[in-house]
This record gives structure tokens, C-alpha cells and sequence, in this order.
């Protein structure tokens, strides 16, 4: 498959069963089953449930799998198992709690892209105490299979930043900024809230794609946390701490907010 980075990519949730306990495997077929139908662009599971998604997907989008850590052996672990199980890519988080320096960032990065999977690098410092500079991911482009960026520190600055330094592909992290990044010139989203509403987003990153920029202001959408995402899935699957279901005043406007 060729690997095109564009359009709406889903985060994909992991469904466990209702004792929390193990993967609810029949669930997760039949979320990618509906994924697909709805027209989603790409699928980023991670770990255990990377060689299910890649057997049920078949070929027909784009498997980027999970693979960070912020242990450098981990993540090389991580993504050999991902290559060997067929994904078209990989999804590396910045190293989290450990706050290595630029040097030691590119390092880590330098090391999974040698794996010879394509790399999807990941920068979301909210999450993870530690920032990628623009500088640091122009140097990062240069190298063979650094592909991509996926740009989640709330920062349009940053983002042009990025842009102006290299030309590599740049995706939002954050479905609430997914307009104003791809009004730059970001490509597309890897997106949370589409395992609730594939459609929801895809009208805005497909018309953002065509230059149709009045259809996808019309289309934007209300954010959502992964919290009320997870809810919407929870009617078919458990969902597992720490994340908690919504109290049922707001239960009952986001699924009735889902329907529509």
C-alpha cells in the first residue's frame, strides 16, 4: 500500500470486556468493520491489538500502530512487532516523564526510524512534560522514514514554525484545532472524536482537502474530550480506569448529540 497521509485517522480505541479484564475482540472487529464503512481515512491501534486490526482491515486503509515509549529498547520492541505483523506505519510518542533533551530526543526518534518502518512523530508536551522543537524536527525530516508529525502542543506558532523549516507532513493532534492547522496546510487529523463520529470529522478534513473552506467552517464540530468519546463507545464496550463515565445528565446529551 501506498501511505497517504490525508483526511481523518482514527485514535482507535481498545474495546475491553465488561470486567475490564481482556480485549473484547469481537467488539474490536466490528469497530473497525463500521470505521471503514463510515469512510474513514486510516486506523492507529496500538500493542496488543495491532495484529487483529491489520487481519481485519486487510489492506483497505492505512494501520499506523502505537508504538512509543519512553524507553527507547520499548519502543524499538514495539515497533519490530508492529512491522512484523504487516502495519503500513508507526505512531511514536515523545519520551514521557523522563524529559530527555533535544539531543537525546533525536536520538531516540533516530533509533525507532531505523527499525525501516515509516514514522509518525508525535509531540503532544501536555502529556508528555518535553517538546520537540521545530528545529529539532527539521533535523529529524532529513533522516529515511520520518514521514510525519503529529502536532498536538496547542500551539499554531509552533505549527508554522514546523512549516516553514521543512516540508514535512504535518497532522492535528487536536480535533478542535484540525480547521486552523489544515487552513496551514496540515494534511489531516489523527482524531479521538472519530471513534464516535467518523462522519462528524470527515466533513471537515474532506472539504479542507478540496479548498472548500465555507463547507468545513459549516461542518465544525463541538470538541470532545476521550472521556464522552469513550462513553459513546461504552454502549458496546466496557471502558477501563482511569477514564470514568460521564455523569448522566451529560451522558444523556452527548449520546443523544452522537445519534444525530
Amino acid at each position: 500500500m501506498t501511505l497517504k497521509l490525508q483526511g481523518t485517522f482514527t485514535a482507535l480505541v481498545t474495546p475491553f470486556t465488561e470486567d475490564g479484564g481482556a480485549v473484547d475482540y469481537v467488539k474490536l472487529r466490528e469497530l473497525v468493520e463500521w470505521q471503514i464503512q463510515e469512510g474513514i481515512n486510516g486506523l492507529v491501534p496500538h500493542d496488543r491489538v495491532i495484529a487483529e486490526v491489520v487481519a481485519t482491515v486487510n489492506g483497505r486503509v492505512p494501520v499506523i500502530a502505537g508504538t512509543g515509549s519512553n524507553s527507547t529498547v520499548e519502543a524499538l520492541r514495539l515497533t519490530r512487532a508492529a512491522k512484523e505483523h504487516g502495519a503500513d506505519a508507526c505512531l511514536v510518542v515523545c519520551p514521557y516523564y523522563n524529559k530527555p533533551t533535544q539531543k537525546g530526543l533525536y536520538a531516540h526518534f533516530k533509533a525507532v526510524a531505523e527499525v525501516g518502518l515509516p514514522v509518525v512523530v508525535y509531540n503532544i508536551p501536555g502529556r508528555t512534560n518535553v517538546n520537540l522543537s521545530p528545529e529539532t524536527i527539521a533535523e529529524l525530516y532529513k533522516l529515511p522514514n520520518i514521514v510525519a508529525i503529529k502536532e498536538s502542543t496547542g500551539s499554531l506558532d509552533q505549527a508554522m514554525e514546523i512549516a516553514a523549516l521543512c516540508d514535512i507532513t504535518i497532522l492535528s493532534g487536536d480535533d478542535n484545532l484540525t480547521l486552523p492547522l489544515m487552513a496551514m496546510g496540515a494534511t489531516g487529523v489523527i482524531s479521538v472524536l472519530s471513534n464516535a463520529s467518523p462522519k462528524k470529522v470527515l466533513a471537515v478534513t474532506e472539504p479542507m482537502l478540496k479548498g472548500d473552506y465555507a463547507t468545513a467552517r459549516k461542518a465544525a464540530f463541538e470538541n470532545l474530550t476521550r472521556s464522552p468519546s469513550k462513553r459513546c463507545c461504552s454502549s458496546w464496550a466496557s471502558v477501563r480506569l482511569p477514564y470514568a463515565l460521564l455523569w448522566s445528565s451529560a451522558n444523556h446529551r452527548l449520546l443523544r448529540t452522537s445519534r444525530n
